[in-house]
């Protein structure tokens, strides 16, 4: 208290030199007092300045002078409503800002959101409005210093998703996201040329109406993804709604498999490097095992395991977001097509060429006969082989063996055999 009583004295001294300073004015023209922020930053302009606690209230008046908040001459008691120019000096510690009693549908619309629903049950680390927008230095979206700018989200946004502490403290869903989507390809254009368009975080979640993704009305629910992406990628969607992925998410079916299925969420890379074309082979077994497991046998999924993009993979075959069924005369792998998919990699293919089975499934007798009935032969011929060479293995052994003690007994029975 006593160093409020400080402050408070320290004010009414400066408002009286201030006074006492100024050039006399006529009877009929007062000086006018101090207004309401004037009075506060008497105090709060100093970086020093401290509370009874020892707790930093210093304001950089110039920063809320160009704030949005400045530009419209709020009053500081406007957002502190417990406090008063009149009653100094006022409590050590104010009651939080109410951002509602202005803006009330950004504050009632976040109150059901995965951040507000975390801050109700007592996680004190989920995201308020300071913590995205700032405190005294809140300026419009459309300025470049902005938290809240398009350039500036992902850091925003990454204060608390890409600090391992703090996804620690409050058991934050993903991780550290921020660091995935920093080096993503959404992440990656954001410092290019492509800044103004690329993606950012509230593109896909949302900014008063972030929901987790288990919520029906979230952005980034399963079943509301493909609309989400294709909100950009409008030629993808559309390919992807009308391939057999597409269509089965369109029955309802929500195993079928969606956009962050294949190119995942945070840690999206340029679909053209070799490493996104092997892994995501993987992400197709996910469904389709057997698939996978008869290509890996072939000399195409043997290349490919090893690293190597330069051979034929499950999208090159059957495409990437227009995936038909080989029934489907627009399918690439359809009679009518394979030829042609062939070609693209095999220019001088012919129709025997396209006649390969890339997933000949040895253990499958309806699928291909002959290569059953070979696998069959080779494996009891095999079997044949190691069992013969090894019954006369064992015969060679029991030969030596008998051999080595008849030796023995012999070398045995001519010397006890001897007189002296």
């Amino acid at each position: 208290m006593k160093t409020l009583r400080w402050i408070a004295a320290h004010c009414a001294l400066l408002a009286a030199l201030a006074v006492a300073a100024a050039p006399a004015q006529s009877a009929t023209a007062p000086t006018p007092a101090p207004g309401v922020n004037e009075t506060c930053f008497m105090c709060h302009a100093d970086k020093d300045a401290k509370s009874g606690a020892g707790r930093p209230i210093a304001v950089d008046a110039d920063k809320f002078k160009a704030s949005v908040h400045g530009g419209i001459s709020l009053k500081c008691t406007d957002c502190h409503s417990d406090a008063s120019a009149q009653k100094l000096p006022h409590a050590d510690k104010l009651k939080p800002v109410n951002c509602a009693a202005c803006h009330d549908k950004a504050v009632a619309a976040y109150a059901g959101t995965v951040h507000g629903l975390a801050r109700k049950g007592g996680n004190a680390v989920a995201a308020k409005c300071t913590d995205c927008h700032g405190t005294h230095d809140i300026l419009r979206s459309k300025e470049p210093g902005s938290r809240t700018n398009h350039a500036n989200i992902e850091a925003t946004c990454s204060t608390c998703h890409g600090s391992d502490t703090i996804v620690s403290q409050g058991n934050l869903p993903g991780g550290n996201v921020g660091t995935k989507f920093h080096d993503s390809i959404h992440g990656k254009a954001l410092k290019g040329a492509a800044q103004g368009s690329a993606p950012t975080c509230n593109n896909c979640h949302g900014s008063h109406d972030i929901r987790a993704k288990g919520e029906a009305a979230s952005h980034t629910s399963r079943a509301n993804i493909p609309a989400t992406c294709g909100s950009c990628h409008k030629s993808e969607s559309a390919a992807y709604l009308a391939g057999q992925h597409g269509k089965l998410r369109q029955d309802g079916n929500m195993a079928a498999p969606g956009c962050t299925d294949c190119h995942s969420a945070h840690g999206i890379q340029q679909h053209e490097s070799a490493k996104f074309q092997v892994d995501v082979i993987k992400e197709c077994g996910t469904c389709h095992a057997d698939y996978l497991a008869t290509y890996r046998d072939t000399f195409h999924g043997q290349v490919t395991a090893l690293g190597y993009a330069r051979m034929a993979t499950c999208a090159s075959c059957h495409g990437a977001h227009a995936v038909l069924p080989a029934s489907n005369p627009a399918s690439k792998v359809s009679p009518q097509n394979r030829l042609k998919t062939c070609q693209q990699c095999h220019a001088g293919a012919s129709a025997n060429f396209a006649s390969f089975d890339p997933h000949a499934n040895r253990h499958e007798k309806a699928r291909n006969p002959f290569y059953y009935y070979a696998a069959l032969f080779m494996e009891l011929l095999l079997f044949g082989v190691f069992s013969f060479f090894g019954i006369h293995t064992l015969f060679w052994f029991y030969r030596e063996l008998r051999e080595k003690f008849a030796g023995n007994r012999s070398r045995g029975g001519g010397n006890g055999g001897e007189k002296h």
